[in-house]
């Protein structure tokens, strides 16, 4: 069923609050300081899975639990989707808190591009002849931020390829959003728990250390993991694919303007140029997404209609059918000349009028 457009203006909302929240994300880390950032990373993959078993245990959304144990292919994605998701969290959190956050956004803004070459090197997709333009736009674009740092944007480059592993297991792996969440944070849990005993034991860990609102801001990571996410899968259920795709540049855009505008990182030219390949590449991809959209739902308006004209010939010739097998009866009663042949006749005249008005609603 086609969502109304109540639900589409609220679906837009879900989808803006989800990128805006990501893409603000970076105000959040610096606050957690002097914790570094794995030990940030830990209580947030701790703290992540008891706020998404607290929804899950409100929304009684446990069946999933056993027929995932179950399935030893889905655990497998999952565990490699834990594992693909700590090395860009983790990466994430402490390219922001050194100061790098413009490389992070540019790490979100090359990750369509990066699934697009994981599309067409593990899926064996194909490609359009834009899509092509846009991907040889990006590498262009690494070629020109390579020269301009003087080694290749690694962080921006990991960042990118780990986000892009992460959706290719997942998209494999099949599962909702929240529950997904769940299982992967599931896999981090005794880990994550286990490091953070281990700093204790050591009289290196900040937790509890630098009073009750640190205390409150690292029990926090669980509520910014998944607060977005959950916004996003409202999101997703509301808004059309191509609408989520073009929402998904919100949340580098914000962290490139928290980088330049607030956190005041420097820009050089060469760095301008990189940023612009890529925007243009970005650019070339989205016009591109939305001309195959609006081709599809053209195509599938045609087949359609060609479907509903079709239709409407076989009744046509239904309807001959039956008139024909009329008269041969009309004459078959006037040759015959008794009520045998009006008999035969009535049930053949009167069946499909009975078995259209009693499928119409009904069926």
């Amino acid at each position: 069923m086609k969502p109304s457009d109540g639900e589409q203006r609220t679906g837009l909302l879900h989808g803006i609050a989800a990128y805006g929240m990501w893409g603000l994300v970076p105000l959040f880390w610096p606050l957690l300081e002097p914790s570094g950032a794995l030990e940030i990373l830990a209580h947030r993959m701790a703290w992540s899975l008891v706020v998404v078993a607290f929804a899950l245990l409100v929304l009684k959304r446990w069946g999933w639990v056993r027929e995932l144990l179950g399935d030893h292919r889905k655990l497998g994605l999952l565990t490699v989707a834990a594992l693909v998701i700590t090395v860009n969290w983790g990466l994430y959190i402490w390219t922001v808190n050194e100061g790098r956050v413009v490389e992070a956004s540019l790490g979100y803004f090359i990750n369509p591009l990066v699934t697009i070459a994981i599309g067409v090197l593990v899926l064996k997709e194909r490609l359009r002849p834009a899509q092509w333009v846009a991907v040889g736009t990006g590498f262009a674009a690494v070629v020109v931020l390579t020269v301009a740092y003087g080694q290749p944007p690694w962080i921006s480059l990991t960042l990118a390829f780990s986000f892009a592993a992460y959706g290719l297991a997942k998209k494999k792996a099949n599962i909702g959003g929240l529950e997904s969440l769940a299982a992967e944070t599931a896999v981090l849990f005794l880990p994550a728990v286990g490091f953070l005993l281990w700093l204790a034991a050591r009289g290196e860990a900040s937790f509890g250390a630098h009073g009750l609102g640190h205390v409150a801001l690292l029990a926090a990571t669980g509520l910014v993991t998944a607060v977005p996410l959950v916004c996003f899968g409202a999101a997703a259920i509301r808004v059309p694919l191509s609408t989520l795709g073009l929402l998904q540049y919100l949340a580098p855009t914000f962290q490139f303007l928290l980088g330049v505008l607030y956190f005041k990182e420097s820009m050089p030219a060469e760095r301008w140029a990189g940023f612009a390949l890529v925007w243009l590449a970005l650019t070339c991809l989205t016009w591109d997404a939305l001309r195959a959209g609006r081709r599809s739902r053209a195509e599938a308006q045609r087949l359609a209609g060609l479907a509903v004209l079709a239709a409407a010939r076989a009744g046509a010739a239904d309807d001959d059918g039956h008139e024909g097998r009329g008269d041969s009866g009309d004459r078959g009663d006037r040759e015959g000349g008794g009520t045998a042949g009006a008999a035969a006749v009535a049930p053949a005249a009167h069946t499909p009028r009975t078995t259209g008005s009693a499928a119409g609603p009904g069926g």
